[in-house]
């Protein structure tokens, strides 16, 4: 950075991209306070694109030559291969990766990059590079939402003979699949990656060309600026463009819900390894260093707390943005630390999920010991209704059984038929089937249900969901 003398100063002070009408230099707390450089620096090849893409822009506009155009290209070349190369050198100054890179092409292409910036503000900029950055992280997290998906097919399928206790309020409530309780959270992933791709176009608009606040007064073409970067529209209103985080909040709050669902799957798969139903790997297991026996559950646990640390940032940040007037303002500057956290949590967090239910155990004979014939007590009132009585009546003799076998002090699928033909004289001696899980099990074959068949429908669908995503983008 070169320094300057304004006239009638009599200190000199640091040139910057907005200094001209400054006096004195900035506090050096407020330098620190203001720079961005340090958290948005991992946007650098968005903004590096973004100017390529401005240049170019101009150049039809004939703010640029062709010769100039061609200079800022190739200086914005040398600065994305210093960026990719980790050799880019951040000098006093370099408040946020627009005046970083900006800087660094004048040094490379002198005259020309001074010319870059023509009707281009760090305001419409700055969401820019944040909309092709989250673009790409979308993309990412599309992928990491198909994996996870195709782990707990293969698992659902690998183990769908495996019975277990589905629970209401945490008490025993019926028998169900293994893999048809798995599926129960697949489902949930699947509304989140619906939810994911619902939000690209939101995403996928062009802000660049809105200056300021009050548009471009150099003419430039939008429509090209939209194509040349893969952008699906255009927003209506320049104004609220270049303080819309709309986007980012919507991101915000789709991570909050996806890792709302991997903290329920968590949970469960800690009571599970808690009651010996289920065993986790190593890999995603810790030790205590302490009690030498301990084996935690630790990547579980994480995946629970990742998930208030979100929804922590999705409430700071909608508590930034309901104050804020139109149009820019520095608290926007805010969204990008809670994002990028986000974004990366997001990823981390689908992998580690990914991992524990590709290695997991459902351990079946403890499952199946966990199942007990009052799980039945519904089957016992169907088996009623086929006989014709109404299940209004139904549900209360076989609550009547449950009660005859709870003062017995017996299981409830020790009682006799003639035990309960005391309570109703539909019971025949064929009631003795009821007292089969896999039959129980079995009867549950409508759409969504938890029979082989139903299950294995699940599973088809979850992967042709999976089939239909889009593919991973090559773009930066």
């Amino acid at each position: 950075m070169r320094d300057i003398t304004m006239p009638g100063d009599k200190e000199v002070k640091k040139a910057r991209l907005w200094g001209g009408r400054f006096r004195t230099d900035t506090d050096p707390v407020m330098e620190k306070f203001n720079d961005s450089l340090r958290f948005d620096r991992c946007m650098w090849s968005q903004d590096i694109e973004g100017s390529e893409a401005y240049a170019k822009a101009l150049r039809k506009t004939g703010i640029l030559t062709d010769k100039e155009t061609e200079e800022i290209c190739q200086g914005l070349d040398k600065v994305r291969a210093e960026w990719a190369a980790g050799e880019f050198k951040v000098v006093a100054g370099d408040e946020d990766i627009h005046t970083a890179n900006e800087r660094r092409l004048t040094e490379v292409a002198g005259e020309a990059g001074k010319k870059l910036h023509t009707g281009r503000s760090r305001n419409d900029q700055v969401v820019l590079d944040t909309r092709l950055w989250l673009r790409a992280q979308v993309n990412q997290a599309t992928q990491d939402m198909s994996t996870l998906m195709h782990v707990c097919c293969e698992a659902a399928e690998t183990h769908i003979d495996v019975l277990m206790a589905g629970f209401t309020h945490l008490q025993p409530a019926q028998p169900v699949r293994f893999s048809h309780w798995l599926m129960s959270h697949v489902a949930a992933l699947q509304r989140d990656c619906q939810r994911l791709q619902d939000m690209v176009p939101r995403v996928n608009t062009l802000a660049l060309g809105c200056g300021a606040l009050a548009g471009h007064a150099f003419g430039i073409d939008r429509e090209f600026l939209g194509e040349e970067m893969g952008f699906d529209g255009i927003p209506l209103n320049s104004m609220d463009t270049v303080c819309d985080r709309d986007f980012v909040a919507e991101y915000l709050w789709w991570a909050s819900l996806t890792l709302t669902h991997l903290s329920q799957l968590a949970e469960d798969l800690i009571i599970y390894n808690y009651t010996k139903g289920v065993s986790l790997s190593d890999a995603y297991s810790t030790g205590s260093s302490l009690m030498p026996q301990k084996k935690n559950p630790d990547a579980l646990e994480l995946l629970r707390g990742k998930a208030g640390r979100i929804t922590g940032h999705l409430s700071g940040f909608l508590s930034t943005l309901k104050g804020l007037p139109r149009t820019y303002n520095k608290d926007l500057q805010e969204d990008k630390e809670p994002l990028f956290d986000a974004v990366e949590t997001v990823h981390d967090c689908l992998r580690i999920a990914a991992g524990v239910v590709a290695t997991m155990t459902p351990n079946a004979d403890n499952l199946r010991a966990q199942l007990v014939p009052e799980m039945l007590a519904t089957d016992l009132a169907d088996y009623l209704v086929r006989k014709g009585v109404p299940f209004r009546e139904t549900h209360h003799i076989s609550g009547a059984a449950v009660k005859m076998s709870e003062d017995r002090g017996v299981p409830l699928d020790s009682l006799t038929p003639a035990d309960l033909r005391t309570l109703h004289s539909a019971f025949e001696d064929d009631v003795q089937d009821v007292w089969n899980y896999e039959t129980s099990v079995e009867r549950k074959n409508s759409p969504g249900g938890t029979s082989r068949s139903s299950v294995t429908a699940q599973i088809k669908t979850v992967r042709e969901y999976v089939a239909s995503l889009p593919p991973a983008s090559t773009s930066a």
